[in-house]
Parts: structure tokens; sequence; C-alpha cells
């Protein structure tokens, strides 16, 4: 798709994929199932897992989610692309790899999509590299795909079609990451 002068035009041009209702009450189960899976008891507040936020995709997704985990945690974040603003994936680059301070600890990721899960794969395996406890994945998507993926998240709030969505962290060519609802390109 050739990228248009007026970024509304992608809206224009696009089908609704998830509401913003239906992304909230995802994005509400998956922290639901996270605040019993990381309960800590009070006495037992030395292992909160270190969460990383993969962005700029999961910006959306990890300020919607946060507000709602009801455990201590550390945050963090990691930037690893495939993309570059384009609508296929190349080479990844790494921004900022992951930090000392997930050395022995419990690691969550959260991403915005798990698409063909080579950046996601890189990432899993980068904090294991670092000397990570566990790694476990959160994404608010998951990508119908007709082929096996390098990896599983542990925890998917929707699905999508094998097409190029766009809103709530999901970029096309830089815009609308804003979106409270996911679209995808006709």
């Amino acid at each position: 798709m050739t990228q248009p002068v007026n970024p509304s035009e992608y809206l224009r041009h696009a089908e609704l994929i998830h509401s913003q209702e239906a992304v909230d009450l995802a994005i509400a189960k998956i922290a639901e199932r996270l605040n019993l899976d990381y309960a800590i008891a009070p006495d037992d507040a030395s292992d909160p897992p270190v969460i990383l936020s993969v962005m700029g995709g999961a910006v959306y997704f990890t300020g919607q989610l946060l507000s709602q985990l009801t455990f201590a945690l550390e945050l963090d974040y990691v930037q690893a692309t495939r993309y570059h603003d384009n609508t296929e994936g190349g080479q990844i680059s790494w921004v900022v790899m992951p930090k000392e301070n997930i050395l022995h600890k419990n690691v969550l990721i959260l991403d915005d999509i798990l698409d063909e899960g080579i950046t996601l794969k890189t990432v899993v395996d980068a904090c294991y590299e670092r000397g990570a406890k566990s790694v476990k994945v959160a994404v608010l998507v998951d990508k119908m795909l007709n082929k096996a993926k390098p990896l599983r998240a542990d925890y998917v709030g929707l699905t999508v079609p094998n097409r190029y969505v766009f809103g709530c962290g999901m970029d096309v060519y830089g815009w609308w990451r804003n979106l409270p609802a996911i679209y995808a390109l006709n």
C-alpha cells in the first residue's frame, strides 16, 4: 500500500476488527489472570516480576494494563523492531536491550501483537541470555497465521485475522497507535 499524504485515509479505508469495548474487556481479563498468577503474599514480596514493555507498540497495552495489576512489580522496557514504520518486517534492530535488572528474576514481556513471532522470540532469548529465571509473554492480540510461530504467548487478549492491523499501539506507517480500537487495512 502506498503511504497516503493524509493519515485519515487509513481509517476511511479500514475495517473495524475489535471495538474499544472488546479491547478494554480483553485487557481486563488478562489483568485478572496476571493478578492470580503473580499474587505475592504480603510477607513474601521478595520475588516480584520485572515487566518489560516492548516499545513502541506495547505502550498502549502497557498503559491500560498496569493500573489493573494488584501485585508488586518492576517496570522497564526494551525496543527491538523489524518494521521501521513499514508494513513488512525486515532485519531485527535493537534500540534498547534488556537490562541487568532481570538477572535471576521472573520476567513478563508485554507486546501489542504476536505476528510472526520473530521479534518476540528474539526478546525472550535475550532475556534468558541475560540471566532471567523465567520469561512469560502477554500480548494484546495474536495474529492468526497459517504457519507455525517460534513461540506462543502465555496470555492473549484477542485474535486478529491475517491482515495488516492498527490501533491500540499498532501502527500503520507510524500513524494511529493511539486509536482505542483495532482496525484492518482493506
